[in-house]
């Protein structure tokens, strides 16, 4: 039972983060690079459409399991300390999640993208 509440603290802490990076993606004391980082970050995680889809054994959950916090891990530490503590309350304060549509058309783009090079490929070998 302990295993279960500890997984569901580290979710919402992650959740959190993700809005917290979504925040400070916009906010101008933020350095570039770390801005950069952060909005791409919370745009991959907010994204309602995942790059390697999670029906595909093993490779769609890596993405969760791996990709996310590794880039949650790189941002925080980018921000300083003082501000990722502001946007973290800030985040807990936020009653919604938002929802990053910018980065599910990107994704979208590179699956359509993907789909045409595989077909011009497959169709050169015939």
């Amino acid at each position: 039972m302990k295993a279960f509440r500890d997984a569901a603290a580290l979710a919402r802490r992650v959740r959190r983060d993700v809005v917290a990076l979504w925040i400070a993606a916009r906010d101008p004391r933020v350095p570039w690079y770390a801005k950069a980082l952060a909005g791409a970050v919370a745009a991959y995680a907010l994204s309602p459409i995942d790059l390697i889809p999670d029906f595909i054994p093993v490779l769609g959950y890596l993405d969760d399991l791996v990709i996310v916090p590794v880039g949650l891990a790189l941002a925080i530490r980018l921000i300083p300390g003082a501000l990722m503590a502001e946007f973290r309350q800030t985040a807990n304060e936020r009653s919604s999640r938002p929802v990053s549509r910018y980065a599910a058309a990107i994704i979208v783009v590179i699956w359509i993208a993907g789909s045409v090079v595989l077909a011009l490929w497959l169709w050169s070998l015939s």
